[in-house]
């Protein structure tokens, strides 16, 4: 096994110090930064043509992808995927400052953790620090140790004397938001490889996972990914004073209904392979009255996490809709965003298509989040529709993660079949196990490199409010890329958390080795 732990720890510390808060100025200076870095290798100053930035496209941050190209005797390539944002340090308070410096921090946060009553997790927390079998920081954990232990892998492949294939670093911003690097990156890598020779043979996404326990399911190699949809849902009643209400319909109580009915919904919670997806969750609900009157809510505004693994849009809508329908009296009209539009469309003509387009462009120019802009134009349309409550309307209200599922063609039976037995290897060599999962059970930009079904993107782009004005993502380029791909990465507790830290032994050397001999796997075998 490699001695990877001082140059994987030293890569990350680096990569920590350097602040990339999402939508930050200092995002935008990461990349830059990133390719000076590995501009100082030996390889780069031999080779600087493989090494370059490339714009995300129309981002009013002007922030850059950065990728970094090792190449060797055959036209193989394995691409090593990740991103450099990270979330903000507010949850830090008075440490905010030193939330990118982990030793500091360490130091700070065991002050603080020795004066706070030894609940479960400051408890937990405390033991973890004071063992030094974790290091604290914003980014530590998700995700700049998965970058730290690819540069790391990048940098001692660059050193072979003989490569047996090409190894692709892709390092992106805005994960933690829209992905706007990774879907920037992903169509552009097959001209890449054309243009430089290359087969690109598999990916390699290093995002992280957390372990609330003592461990033993933290260091996961996955197959695949969850995919995510936020459903939303514009609950419409009929006003009346409130001394009546037996006239009117309120819309807040549909909304609770619409609440309970969804919130851990068995028909809304995902099974494929054996495993189980998250259930849905609510992530925000609220009447949309602008002001205080004896007057019952005619409006109101709905989101709910639905988690994906097999489900398309198109089934999460019709699931839906039978739940709503089950839960809500008689007489409620229950109608798709899609057939919103169509209706109101039908009724306004060419004028409201126009009006319409001019609309969502407006909203999306405010400083207004993806739901709230589904909300403002969810509610557009249904004034414009010439339809009466009470009624829900369902839809989406955010950028789609499609599913990453286990592929079964040979390019991708042939990574499982390196990636398990990179797995069992390292697991001896640290004693330590490392099961391998179907789905990774968060987010990540693997979605957006994996085969992607565009058939139901084109579904769920038609029931999400702001798609072409605050979402944009051009079909015509998505899912050509169809590279198989497989997560291996960190392992820790407190994710985006102040307590956020990573487990060192994994992180610093059973990661790299991993990545190393999955790598070698791929160009290697036959």
């Amino acid at each position: 096994m490699n001695d990877w732990a001082p140059l994987a720890r030293a890569l990350t510390v680096r990569l920590v110090r350097t602040p990339s808060v999402n939508g930050t100025r200092d995002e935008a200076q990461f990349a830059p930064l990133l390719r000076d870095l590995l501009a100082e290798w030996p390889y780069f100053r031999q080779h600087p043509d493989h090494l370059w930035l490339e714009a995300v496209p129309d981002d009013v941050l002007g922030r850059q992808n950065v990728l970094a190209l090792v190449r060797g005797e055959a036209s193989r390539t394995v691409v090593l995927s990740g991103h450099f944002d990270v979330v903000d340090t507010t949850s830090y308070g008075e440490a905010r400052a030193i939330a990118t410096e982990p030793e500091q921090l360490r130091h700070h946060l065991l002050t603080r953790l020795r004066q706070l009553p030894q609940d479960l997790d400051a408890g937990q927390a405390r033991m973890d620090l004071e063992s030094g079998a974790f290091l604290p920081g914003r980014g530590m954990l998700d995700m700049k140790s998965g970058l730290g232990a690819a540069l790391a892998v990048l940098s001692r492949f660059a050193e072979l004397p003989r490569r047996p294939g090409s190894l692709l670093l892709v390092a992106t911003p805005d994960e933690e938001n829209a992905s706007l690097g990774m879907r920037a990156a992903a169509p552009r890598l097959a001209d890449m490889a054309r243009h430089h020779g290359l087969t690109l043979e598999a990916g390699i996404n290093l995002d992280a996972t957390a372990d609330p326990g003592e461990g033993a399911a933290g260091p996961v190699v996955a197959l695949g990914g969850v995919g995510k949809l936020l459903l939303s849902a514009l609950t419409v009643g009929r006003e009346t004073h409130a001394c009546y209400p037996q006239l009117g319909v309120n819309a807040a109580v549909l909304a609770a209904q619409l609440v309970l009915a969804f919130e851990g919904a068995p028909e809304l919670t995902d099974h494929a392979d054996g495993e189980a997806g998250p259930p849905p969750a609510t992530l925000g609900t609220r009447d949309l009255k602008p002001g205080y009157d004896v007057t019952t809510p005619g409006r109101a505004w709905s989101i709910w996490n639905v988690i994906t693994q097999r489900m398309t849009s198109s089934e999460v809508l019709r699931r839906a809709s039978e739940v709503a329908r089950r839960n809500l009296a008689g007489g409620v009209q229950l109608l798709t965003f899609a057939e919103l539009r169509a209706a109101a469309f039908r009724r306004g003509g060419a004028a409201l298509v126009q009006g319409w387009q001019e609309q969502a462009v407006q909203v999306a120019g405010q400083d207004l989040d993806l739901p709230e802009q589904s909300r403002a134009l969810t509610e557009f349309l249904w004034d414009a529709s010439g339809l009466g409550g009470p009624a829900v309307v369902l839809g989406f209200a955010s950028l789609p993660y499609p599913a990453v599922s286990p592929g079964t063609d040979p390019r991708s039976q042939q990574l499982h079949r390196v990636v398990r037995r990179a797995a069992r290897e390292v697991s001896a060599l640290l004693d330590i196990p490392i099961p391998v999962h179907r789905y990774l059970p968060v987010i990540s930009d693997m979605s957006f490199l994996a085969p992607i079904d565009v058939a139901e993107l084109h579904v769920t782009a038609a029931n999400t409010p702001p798609w072409d004005a605050g979402v944009r993502w051009n079909l015509d380029q998505a899912g050509h890329l169809r590279l198989p791909m497989v997560n291996i990465g960190p392992w820790g507790r407190g994710y985006h958390g102040w307590l956020e830290r990573v487990n060192v032994r994994y992180a610093f050397e059973g990661l790299p080795e991993l990545i190393w001999r999955a790598v070698l796997g791929v160009l290697e075998e036959e």
